[in-house]
């Protein structure tokens, strides 16, 4: 048997779990494709650190991401195949470090979602005003945000519904100020684009859904225009720290949503 049709067993188990595995699917088909050129039966711990470790100008956190990758696919073979080595977890030493997220000010939210309403145009500003909103409001996450449809929120609806990790849904409850610019949202989205391509609640000017990379576009030239400066030695402030503004409130047992006393004007102007 291949090491291609193993790998192929192994995701398949793991996709029935939930998982995707888009990433991690192509890192291990051009893994196998390397063992199976070289007529390589098996996993050994040296096969492994050599692919992992192949691009010299990649950083040292991404050759311990492919060899993760590689060890859980091997301790799934080893159960198969008692030849199958399987690299240790400390191989390769590299301390993780992510980022920390930019935590915007209240003037800055506002600035934001102001600037947002200057995009000249009218899809694309409604689209951003909102969109902005919402994740500041709710905390989502912006890929959650881009997922939802129409059906997932309406007029008088408190509540979204939330399609996650490994597409697991939840509810989120909505203030009556966010659920009043959503809204007021799809009403102008409605107007401006009547028979939209997609049944996405976020749509673009031709009626397909607003995509991530767009978003991230747009959204780094409305941090220009809303004066927010990147800090020294960090990274530029993203549309996805957003989501940690709504974490940085004490939400109340009632859960009212945190965005109502900054930025409720420039949502009932919405």
């Amino acid at each position: 048997m291949s090491m291609q049709t193993r790998v192929d067993d192994y995701l398949a188990m793991r996709r029935s779990l939930g998982f995707k595995l888009h990433g991690e699917g192509r890192m291990l088909a051009g893994f196998a494709a390397r063992l199976d050129d070289a007529g390589q039966a098996s996993i050994t711990i040296s096969a492994a650190l050599a692919w992992a470790t192949e691009s010299q100008q990649a950083a040292p956190a991404h050759w311990r991401r492919r060899l993760s990758v590689v060890r859980g696919f091997a301790r799934y073979l080893a159960t198969l195949d008692p030849a199958c080595q399987i690299p240790p977890a400390d191989l390769l030493p590299a301390p993780s470090h992510r980022p920390p997220p930019y935590i915007y000010s209240d003037q800055e939210i506002a600035a934001l979602i102001h600037a947002a309403g200057t995009i000249a145009a009218p899809m694309a500003s409604a689209t951003l005003h909102s969109l902005i909103s919402l994740i500041a409001a709710t905390g989502l996450r912006v890929g959650e945000a881009l997922a939802l449809d129409r059906g997932d929120t309406g007029p008088g609806v408190a509540m979204l519904t939330v399609t996650g990790k490994n597409d697991q849904t939840r509810l989120v409850p909505l203030h009556p100020t966010t659920a009043s610019m959503l809204a007021s949202y799809a009403r102008r989205r409605d107007r401006l684009c009547p028979h939209p391509a997609s049944p996405a609640l976020f749509i673009t000017s031709t009626g397909q859904r607003a995509r991530q990379r767009g978003v991230a576009e747009t959204f780094a030239r409305l941090v220009v225009l809303a004066g927010i400066a990147t800090p020294p030695g960090r990274r530029r402030p993203r549309v996805h720290d957003l989501r940690h503004y709504a974490d940085a409130w004490v939400m109340c047992p009632a859960v009212k949503f945190p965005l109502v006393e900054v930025v409720e004007p420039v949502l009932r102007s919405a």
